[in-house]
C-alpha cells in the first residue's frame, strides 16, 4: 500500500520526533519558586530533642563522669568520681584532659568492674567530646555506659 498523501501526489508529511520541553521548563520554574519562598519560612536551627525518662532500676553505685566547659572557654574540665549508697559523697578528682580522664575511668573501673558509667554534660559542651568519652569508655571494656538527663 501506498501513502495517502503520495495517493494525491503531494509530498509526503514528515513526522517530528522531538520532545517538547516549553512545559517542563515552565513546572520547573514554578517548582523553583515555590521552594524559593518556602525555604525562609523553615528554621533548620531548631532542633526538638525528646526528653528522656527515668530508668525502671537506676544503678544503686556508678562511675560518674563530669563534662563542664572551662570558665575561660578554653577548654573542658572533667571531674570523675564514684556514686552510690556504699561509698557517699565521695570527693570527685579533675582531670586535666582527655588522657587523664581515661587514665583515671580505667583506675576506677579496674578496682570496681562491672560498675556502670553514668556521663553528666553541660549543654555547652560539644557533642563530639561526649562522644569520645562514650568511645572511650567502651574501647576500655565497660559495657554499661549511660548520659545523665534532667
Amino acid at each position: 500500500m501506498s501513502n495517502y498523501s503520495s495517493m494525491r501526489g503531494g509530498r509526503g508529511r514528515k513526522l517530528k520526533a522531538e520532545i517538547n520541553v516549553v512545559p517542563y521548563i515552565d513546572v520547573m520554574l514554578v517548582l523553583l519558586i515555590i521552594f524559593m519562598v518556602s525555604a525562609p519560612l523553615t528554621n533548620p536551627s531548631v532542633i526538638n530533642l525528646p526528653t528522656a525518662g527515668k530508668s525502671a532500676l537506676p544503678p544503686t553505685e556508678y562511675i560518674q563522669v563530669s563534662l563542664k566547659l572551662d570558665p575561660s572557654g578554653t577548654g573542658v574540665i572533667s571531674t570523675i568520681g564514684i556514686n552510690g549508697q556504699k561509698r557517699g559523697a565521695a570527693t570527685p578528682e579533675t582531670a586535666r584532659d582527655r588522657a587523664d580522664l581515661i587514665g583515671k575511668l580505667d583506675a576506677l573501673e579496674k578496682a570496681n568492674p562491672d560498675t556502670p558509667v553514668l556521663i553528666a554534660a553541660d549543654k555547652d559542651i560539644k557533642y563530639d567530646e561526649v562522644i569520645q568519652t562514650i568511645s572511650e569508655a567502651k574501647k576500655l571494656g565497660i559495657s554499661r555506659v549511660g548520659l545523665s538527663t534532667r
